[in-house]
């Protein structure tokens, strides 16, 4: 490899960026607008969603409200063992909110008071109040059939305590926004990169490059590191834009969510390249790009929709989708800050699949015109 002929051709690709518009449109424009767009617009819905249940009376009130939640249609509930078990499953997104009742609840209750205690994960507030809502209404129904089936008055003054973690304020955008943030990266890299390759086959540059000692290492560089450039700046504008006028709190540290942006703008400038080469007309690799890269992201990321509602096929699907650990990673960086368990999965995930995506890039480029 020649350090010389990779500038410059990295120059020449730079120039390119600069003289299109619809580059710096791509790039700049269109990722501020579906920050407003997305972040403020969209409403989110859930079913089946998982709660925790830390039983700590084993009397028969608190089995009876164990049984009525469980008997509940729209809840998926998990036993618990500990409080440390509680905190884990709802730090890592594996419930999102979980019932304590104390040990000595079916003692109180015998009195005619009772207290139990509701959490919920409020980095996504619509499930948040999804799962406060089916709480306190499988607690109404217990209420009223240990009513029905005993003379015990009622209590005066049910008391049900929420909190919401990661998000107190409970605002949308919070959750919304950096879910965003993983749609346009995936603009930027997959549809940017997808006709970097075939605009050089469209316009008869390739012939001429190719009759350079130009070398297959330096001509995928020489297309890969300026829109990594691209990308790390359309990230960095996303997150000024999110914190500064958008309000949306980031509690991670800088490097990691450069580090993990660099291993997802592997996988999207991987797949970019791959199409490009494959398709040899922008149209084509550009259509190839939306359906490949954007409409999976936007759909099965788990950023508008809960995999857990989707259908068992679709979940497995969303495993090999670079987009669904990198939308993760920003929601738990921007609201929760580091989790190590949960961080280290999605950037391993991301290094395979960025390692694959990368390898049929270089698989498909050749030297010859064939």
């Amino acid at each position: 490899m020649n350090s010389r002929r990779l500038l410059a051709l990295c120059r020449k690709e730079s120039y390119q960026i600069v003289r299109d518009p619809s580059s710096i449109l791509i790039a700049f424009i269109l990722p501020v607008a579906l920050l407003f767009i997305l972040g403020y617009a969209v409403n989110l819905d859930s079913a089946h969603i998982r709660l925790g249940l830390l039983n700590q009376d084993g009397g028969g009130a608190a089995r009876r409200l164990a049984a009525t939640l469980r008997a509940t249609p729209a809840l998926a509930v998990q036993p618990l063992s500990s409080r440390a078990e509680l905190e884990s499953k709802l730090s890592r997104g594996e419930i999102r909110g979980a019932v304590v009742v104390p040990n000595d609840f079916s003692r109180q209750w015998q009195r005619g008071q009772g207290v139990i205690q509701l959490l919920t994960d409020g980095a996504e507030p619509n499930t948040a109040n999804f799962v406060a809502a089916y709480a306190q209404g499988a607690w109404l129904r217990w209420l009223q059939a240990e009513g029905d089936e005993s003379a015990r008055p009622m209590p005066l003054a049910i008391d049900i305590r929420q909190r919401f973690w990661f998000n107190p304020s409970a605002e949308s955008p919070n959750f919304l926004v950096p879910g965003t943030i993983a749609i346009v990266m995936t603009i930027v890299g997959a549809l940017l990169s997808s006709l970097v390759v075939a605009r050089e086959w469209e316009r008869g540059t390739m012939e001429a490059l190719l009759a350079t000692p130009v070398s297959r290492a330096e001509l995928l560089l020489s297309k890969i590191l300026p829109y990594y450039a691209l990308g790390i700046a359309a990230m960095l504008l996303c997150l000024l834009v999110a914190v500064f006028v958008m309000g949306v709190p980031f509690r991670g540290p800088v490097w990691l969510l450069w580090l993990m942006s660099s291993l997802f703008l592997a996988n999207a400038l991987g797949m970019g390249l791959f199409l490009s080469t494959v398709m040899r007309t922008q149209f084509d690799a550009a259509q190839a790009a939306l359906t490949a890269g954007y409409l999976p992201a936007l759909m099965l990321s788990g950023f508008v929709f809960e995999i857990s509602s989707m259908p068992e096929p679709l979940q497995w699907l969303t495993r090999i989708l670079p987009a669904r650990y990198f939308a993760s990673t920003l929601q738990t960086l921007f609201q929760a800050g580091v989790v190590p368990g949960l961080l280290w999965f999605n950037a391993a995930s991301l290094t395979l699949l960025g390692a694959f995506w990368l390898g049929q890039a270089v698989r498909k480029t050749r030297r010859t015109l064939d």
